[in-house]
C-alpha cells in the first residue's frame, strides 16, 4: 500500500475520532507541534523513521517528551501507530490530517508573492476579492512573500491556480508580442 493511502486512512481515521469526542482543534494543535518538532529536532525524526529502534523505545521518546503537553487522544494515536508499526510515517499522516483539517473547516491557502512587502490593507483587500469571485474558501490564509525577481506587482497560487499580475511577465508577454509580429521582424530585418 503506498504511503499516501495510509497516510489518507489513518488521518481520516483520527479526524473522525477527534470530532466524535470535539477534540479535533486540539489534536491538529498537537500533531502540528509534533511535526515542528521533527523537523527542528532531527534526532527525533531519525528515531521515528528508523526500522531498527523498536516501536516501544520509539514510544517511550514520545510519551516522556510530549504525554504531559499532548491530549490523550493524541497520545493513543501515537500508540496505535506504533504497535501497527506506522511510526515513520507520521509526516505524511500530519500532512494528510492537515489537508482533510481544511477541507473541513473550509480552509484556503494562498502563496501571494510580491516584488516588495504588500500593506496589510492590500493583503486583506486581495482576500476579499478572491472570496468575492468565488476562487477560494470561506476562511483564507494568505502567506506572504517577497520574491524581488518579479521586479513590481504580485503572483498568487492557491487550488493549483496561479495568477500572474507581476512586471516580470508583462515584460515577458510584450518581448514574445515583438518577436511574434510580423511588421516589426521584417523593418528590423532591413
Amino acid at each position: 500500500m503506498s504511503v499516501q493511502r495510509i497516510a489518507s486512512r489513518y488521518a481520516k481515521s483520527l479526524i473522525s475520532l477527534a470530532r466524535e469526542m470535539g477534540k479535533l482543534d486540539r489534536v491538529r494543535e498537537d500533531l502540528q507541534a509534533f511535526s515542528k518538532a521533527m523537523k527542528e529536532v532531527r534526532e527525533l525524526e531519525q528515531l521515528m523513521k528508523s526500522p531498527i529502534v523498536k516501536a516501544d523505545k520509539k514510544m517511550a521518546v514520545v510519551k516522556q517528551g510530549f504525554e504531559q503537553v499532548f491530549d490523550p487522544l493524541t497520545m493513543h494515536f501515537f500508540e496505535v501507530l506504533a504497535r501497527k508499526g506506522r511510526e515513520s510515517y507520521v509526516p505524511a499522516i500530519t500532512a494528510e490530517f492537515e489537508q482533510q483539517y481544511r477541507k473541513i473547516k473550509h480552509i484556503s491557502t494562498v502563496l501571494l508573492r510580491s516584488a516588495k512587502p504588500l500593506p496589510d490593507a492590500l493583503v486583506q483587500k486581495i482576500s476579499e476579492k478572491l472570496k468575492q469571485a468565488g476562487k477560494v474558501e470561506e476562511h483564507v490564509e494568505i502567506e506572504a512573500k517577497t520574491d524581488t525577481s518579479l521586479l513590481g506587482g504580485f503572483v498568487l497560487e492557491f487550488d493549483g491556480t496561479v495568477y500572474d499580475a507581476s512586471v516580470r511577465r508583462r515584460l515577458e508577454q510584450l518581448r514574445k508580442a515583438f518577436e511574434d509580429n510580423l511588421y516589426v521582424s521584417k523593418i528590423i530585418a532591413h
